[in-house]
C-alpha cells in the first residue's frame, strides 16, 4: 500500500474516534501508523497490513481495558443506578401474577416485582431493591409491615 493509503487511514481513524470516544478506532490508528512505517521501509503490501492489524489487535487486547478504567474513573452514577441495595417500602400489595406492586425510595413512587416468584409482599412492608429493570424496580422482601 501506499503511504498516501496509510496517512488516510490515520485520518479516518482519528476523526472516527473523535465522532464516537470509544476507545476502539484509536488503536487501528496507531496500527496504521506501523502500516506507514512499514511502507516507508518498501515492505510488501500484505506484511503492511499484517503488522497494522497485529499491532492494532494487541492495543485493543492489553491497553483498552486500562485506558477504559482510567477514563472512567470519574463518572457519577445516575440515581437510577445508586438504588440498588437500597431499602423502599411497599405502598401497593407487591404480586407478579397480577403485575401488580408500587414502592416508595428516596420520596419517588416506583413499580415494582418480587425476585421471588409467586411470592406476595403485602403493603408497608420493607424491601430490598436488587436491581432496575427498564422502569421497574426487582425487589426482595426484608422486614414485615409495622
Amino acid at each position: 500500500m501506499s503511504l498516501w493509503a496509510w496517512l488516510a487511514l490515520i485520518v479516518f481513524f482519528v476523526i472516527a474516534e473523535a465522532c464516537t470516544v470509544v476507545l476502539v478506532s484509536i488503536w487501528f490508528a496507531c496500527g496504521s501508523f506501523v502500516g506507514l512505517i512499514l511502507a516507508a521501509l518498501h515492505a510488501p503490501w500484505w506484511l503492511q497490513i499484517i503488522g497494522a492489524l497485529i499491532v492494532s489487535g494487541v492495543l485493543i487486547y492489553f491497553t483498552r481495558p486500562i485506558a477504559m478504567k482510567h477514563f472512567n474513573r470519574n463518572r457519577v452514577k445516575t440515581n437510577v443506578s445508586t438504588l440498588a441495595g437500597s431499602q423502599a417500602i411497599v405502598t401497593e400489595e407487591i404480586d407478579n401474577l397480577r403485575a401488580t406492586g408500587q414502592v416508595i425510595v428516596n420520596g419517588q413512587e416506583w413499580s415494582a416485582r418480587n425476585m421471588a416468584e409467586g411470592e406476595v409482599i403485602p403493603e408497608g412492608a420493607i424491601v430490598t431493591i436488587e436491581k432496575v429493570k427498564g422502569v421497574t424496580l426487582q425487589v426482595k422482601f426484608t422486614a414485615p409491615a409495622k
